[in-house]
């Protein structure tokens, strides 16, 4: 075959990103807070755009479960049946969710809150000053002048969220250029503030500044806290022998030190939390429920109509005609697109209150093994779009208010065969360790046994997993707390 040029004609497919299906993705992403700012900055570029109030009637929703008897239009049927233009975006390129745990004090939190039935919204953030404002207003008055003030916010500012200062007073010191006893005396200035604790480098420095705060730092008390290694482990023979005391005084030692705080910052908070604002609303009706997008955090946008008449009537350039054309498509796109939003946050939504009825109405025990394949194949949109949905939003039900990926847990054997979420299962194993007997702690082969009791079927491994991730010690280390608590 000759070499040459020649024409050919080929068919493929693509996937295109417009800037109009990038800013979809991102809405979808974002929650209702952060929605609000985008729709601020929004009023202020485009002129056509006007803020208008959300009546309880035009409030899109939905009752679940068959409900019409809420006074919401849309039933939860309707909503997973496709709805109208529901958003469902399958960007491949895009990251996917990162999920984190927190612990504290070996004890772990569950995803949806504090407690075994979840979280109040209260206990997820609260507006107030943080540690570093509450410190801050002290200075003033503690400090000896405005140089050693200076310092001494330098110093609050390297403080963690639980009052720590892990940096270095040497570092301080050279980055300020300033002598060190200067940096040691306004941290001994911090010493003296409120909460009593705060700017400590240790555990036993923080529970030493409380207790002379307390007027119990003696011999036996330091002793005490420099040997919290041996308070961990629950040898009280050595720890009555160091501190040289008998068995009543020890038992008294042990009470104060409970007492104390050891994160006494915790309580401020670092200043980038705040009240969780529900993106969701969900409430009882009479045979289902009734779902809502918070409008308390949502304006609604329209279109200017008058405004537009009156501006397209003094347009006499065809610069400024296209101008003014371009300001009303972008309008009309973005409600548009808050719009289909809504629509495919509260179809994501429903479909994951029919499948976690059981929740809403008994509790975590109830809680299933669901995962976000099952709602995307439920309400045919691409896994993707669900994970969107549901990530850094919030619902709020009569249990509390819970993050959507909440709902999302994997699953472990039952004996009825319906399997039971892992969630589940470690509000069940805390439930049979807290109700033990200092006497009679479970080991994991016995709470294998209690467990399959109440129908789960699990291996012994799985359940020292799980009791690991609930952050419940082993029987030893529980047998000294309870030890501990008992004196």
């Amino acid at each position: 075959m000759a070499i040459g040029p020649r024409l050919e004609l080929r068919q493929s497919q693509s996937l295109v990103m417009t800037p109009q299906l990038q800013q979809a993705i991102k809405l979808l992403a974002l929650p209702n807070l952060e929605i609000e700012s985008f729709i601020g900055e929004a009023l202020e570029s485009n002129p056509l755009l006007e803020a208008g109030e959300v009546s309880r009637e035009e409030e899109p929703g939905g009752a679940a479960n068959g409900s019409d008897d809420g006074p919401f239009d849309q039933s939860a049927d309707s909503l997973a049946s496709g709805g109208d233009a529901a958003l469902d975006i399958d960007p491949a390129a895009l990251d996917g969710d990162r999920e984190t745990g927190d612990g504290e004090w070996g004890s772990a939190i569950p995803a949806g809150g504090t407690g075994a039935e979840g979280p109040d919204i209260d206990e997820r953030g609260a507006d107030g000053p943080t540690l570093a404002q509450h410190l801050d207003s002290q200075i003033g008055a503690a400090a000896a002048n405005e140089r050693q003030a200076f310092i001494a916010r330098t110093l609050i500012g390297l403080l963690d969220e639980a009052g720590y200062l892990a940096s270095s007073l040497l570092d301080v010191a050279g980055d300020l250029q300033v002598p060190l006893a200067e940096v040691e005396a306004a941290l001994a200035v911090i010493h003296t503030l409120d909460p009593t604790g705060v700017g400590a480098r240790s555990l036993s420095e923080c529970l030493a500044l409380q207790a002379r705060e307390a007027d119990r730092y003696d011999p036996c008390m330091e002793n005490l806290i420099d040997n919290l290694d041996l308070v961990a482990k629950g040898d009280f023979r050595r720890l009555k022998r160091i501190c040289n005391v008998d068995d009543e005084d020890f038992a008294e030692m042990l009470a104060e030190l409970r007492s104390y705080d050891p994160k006494p910052g915790i309580a401020y908070g670092g200043g980038v939390s705040a009240a969780i604002v529900p993106d969701v609303l969900l409430a009882p009706a009479q045979g289902g429920w009734d779902i809502a997008i918070n409008p308390a955090s949502l304006p609604r946008l329209v279109v200017n109509r008058p405004y537009y008449l009156s501006l397209r009537g003094g347009c006499s350039g065809a610069e400024a005609k296209a101008w003014l054309r371009e300001k009303l498509s972008d309008a009309n796109w973005l409600i548009k697109a808050l719009d289909q939003r809504q629509k495919t946050i509260l179809k994501v939504t429903a479909e994951i209150v029919e499948q976690q009825e059981g929740f809403f109405r008994r509790g975590i025990s109830e809680l299933k093994p669901l995962t976000l394949r099952i709602v995307a194949d439920a309400i045919e949109m691409h896994e993707s779009t669900v994970s969107r949905v549901t990530s850094n939003k919030y619902l709020h039900c009569p249990r509390g208010t819970f993050e959507l990926k909440y709902f999302f847990t994997s699953g472990v054997g039952s004996a009825d065969g319906d399997g039971a979420s892992s969630a589940a299962v470690k509000a069940a194993i805390r439930s049979l360790t807290d109700a033990e007997d200092a006497k009679n702690v479970l080991s994991d082969d016995r709470l294998v046994e209690l467990l399959k009791e109440q129908g789960y079927d699990l291996a012994r491994r799985t359940v020292a997993k799980y009791r690991e991730a609930a952050g419940i010690g082993s029987s030893v280390q529980r047998r000294r707390q309870k030890k501990l608590r008992g004196l």
